[in-house]
């Protein structure tokens, strides 16, 4: 009986590492670079600005010196970033689909709305 529970132990610890080993492979599919397009409806706010940002193995990157950008995108497309750029900083959230993707942002005194292409 000790055999058998040491036996389904490792297999559900196998099964977990390959699971956990998979997540990273599907975030792969969003890799690349993407062209994010920022709104806000308010005009005091940052409206219609784009930055460049890149994805690798589910990280996201700047590739802009002037932004820096850090976050994660899950296997199934849902994203969550910071942006920042000397003392301002930006956190969105939203959702990539093949090569395109929306959201929401919101920063200290501002908020809108972002859209992605893939480059």
């Amino acid at each position: 009986m000790e055999n058998a529970r040491s036996n389904s132990l490792v297999a559900g610890l196998m099964l977990s590492a390959v699971l956990f080993a998979a997540a990273p492979a599907r975030a792969a599919t969003f890799d690349g670079e993407w062209n994010v397009r920022i709104s806000s409806s308010n005009s005091a706010c940052t409206n219609g600005a784009s930055v460049s940002i890149g994805i690798s193995n589910g990280r996201v990157a700047s590739s802009n010196a002037a932004v820096t950008a850090s976050g994660r995108v899950a296997e199934a497309g849902s994203i969550s970033v910071t942006l920042t750029s000397g003392m301002k900083r930006a956190v969105g959230n939203g959702q990539l689909s093949g090569s395109s993707g929306s959201g929401t942002w919101r920063a200290a005194m501002c908020s809108g709305t972002w859209t992605a292409q893939k480059i």
